[in-house]
């Protein structure tokens, strides 16, 4: 039997705010498709070099209203990065709650713009614990 990971599929209500947030992260635009009967956008995204694991924001042009609400939920998303210190401290420049700081130098968690959990993970051993991350407190929920 043949499996193959294709995507995670993120439901998005404000297009420009994901797209910007993701590429915050570092993902870029790979794919996008319009499809106008069905009234939506996919805009695909990956890092550099990792266009086999896209993430798809779905962008349903007259909202979420009136969709089924079929209990549908995942826990995170998750991407290794170079400098977990580096990338905490651009997203809290550009106005992202840092949820769950990296005290230990290797995990932390922030939420994009329609609250879905986003999980950094150090790449390789564990940063050495340094401030402000270390004694900063968990924000909300992640």
């Amino acid at each position: 039997m043949h499996l193959k990971y294709l995507h995670t599929m993120v439901r998005v209500s404000d297009l420009d705010a994901s797209i910007a947030f993701y590429g915050l992260l570092g993902l870029k635009e790979i794919r996008r498709r319009e499809n106008e009967a069905g009234r939506f956008t996919l805009i695909f995204l990956a890092a550099d070099g990792d266009h086999d694991c896209p993430l798809e924001l779905t962008y349903n042009w007259d909202g979420d209203e009136g969709l089924p609400s079929d209990g549908r939920h995942f826990g995170h998303l998750a991407y290794e990065v170079g400098n977990i210190y580096e990338m905490c401290q651009k997203l809290q420049d550009n106005g992202v709650v840092i949820n769950r700081p990296p005290r230990d130098g290797n995990m932390a968690f922030v939420r994009s713009p329609d609250n879905v959990s986003i999980e950094l993970l150090q790449q390789g051993p564990a940063l050495e614990p340094a401030e402000p991350w270390a004694s900063m407190e968990s924000t909300g929920h992640w």
